[in-house]
């Protein structure tokens, strides 16, 4: 099952909230719905679930749109708010409440609260609970009716870093188990360890669709060495005809727009002892600010 957007637009009275967006999702792969805050992703989610009423365009799952489906909890997920439920009830009973809805049987109720780690405060009222531990009820509650799509708004919010690790590693998970994931983040460092692709939206309108891979910058990516024999490390690269090598913070060197097989030939040719020899990401970050800059 899969997520197709098709020509969104919403308005608010004078307001352009959604212009005119496409795109589609792939099961078995996490999709980032990112942009800047204000961008218009809330809103786009919300009309895929059916929410909000499009002013045009349509959004549909497996080709129905979300109140056309026959068991919509057992078949889409969705988190969009970490605060979804009455606080006096525990984790628990709001499962419970869910299930009971949606006709899913109880005994997904502590299966799912096993998954998202929250066996052990089951039964303690969710009004309680920290921001972290929210965003995992909610991330329960997608999970009760087991379904193929899950959409998710800021799951990472309120999230330490112990919890955005697990997180990032659960809906990898969830991914390779055939589901389609579709993740909304204002943040690129956020998630650019978890998705496979990218749908990047600034003022309601699409700027780019592409994998993770087809977003990253060659031009900026790096190549970390440590030497003895810097001024021999320069004088090979030059030969090589590679570019130049400019010192870190750290002592060691960094050449950007290269390979670690190109330095590592021309340091061999050139009888460079090396003692570190490593690649290290393109600034994807850069990349993503650039086209989420506001053109004013």
């Amino acid at each position: 099952m899969s997520i197709t957007v098709e020509g969104l637009t919403k308005r608010f009275g004078s307001v352009l909230a959604v212009d005119d967006l496409t795109f589609a999702t792939t099961p078995g792969r996490v999709t980032g719905f990112l942009g800047p805050n204000g961008a218009g992703k809330t809103t786009t989610l919300r009309m895929v679930l059916g929410l909000v009423m499009p002013t045009a365009g349509r959004a549909t799952i497996d080709g129905a749109r979300y109140a056309d489906l026959a068991h919509p909890l057992r078949e889409v997920g969705a988190a969009l708010e970490a605060s979804s439920f009455h606080p006096g009830r525990s984790a628990r009973d709001h499962l419970r409440v869910l299930a009971t809805a949606g006709r899913i049987p109880l005994g997904r109720v502590d299966e799912t609260l096993g998954q998202v780690g929250l066996a052990d405060v089951a039964d303690r009222r969710a009004g309680g609970f920290s921001l972290g531990m929210r965003q995992r009820l909610g991330l329960a509650a997608a999970l009760l009716g087991d379904p193929r799509v899950l959409v998710l708004d800021e799951p990472a919010n309120g999230l330490d870093p112990e919890g955005i690790a697990w997180l990032r590693g659960f809906l990898r998970y969830l991914a390779g188990e055939g589901r389609t994931v579709l993740i909304s983040s204002h943040v690129l460092s956020e998630v650019q360890q978890t998705v496979d692709d990218v749908v990047i939206l600034v003022h309601g309108r699409l700027v780019r669709q592409a994998t993770l891979a087809e977003l990253d910058d060659p031009t900026t990516r790096a190549v970390q060495i440590r030497t003895p024999n810097p001024d021999g490390l320069r004088l090979a690269l030059a030969q090589a005809r590679l570019p130049a090598a400019e010192p870190t913070a750290d002592g060691g060197w960094r050449v950007i727009g290269t390979t670690t097989d190109a330095i590592g030939a021309a340091a061999f040719a050139g009888g460079i002892e090396l003692h570190e020899l490593a690649a290290t990401a393109s600034d994807l970050e850069r990349t993503f600010l650039e086209l989420t800059a506001d053109p004013t």
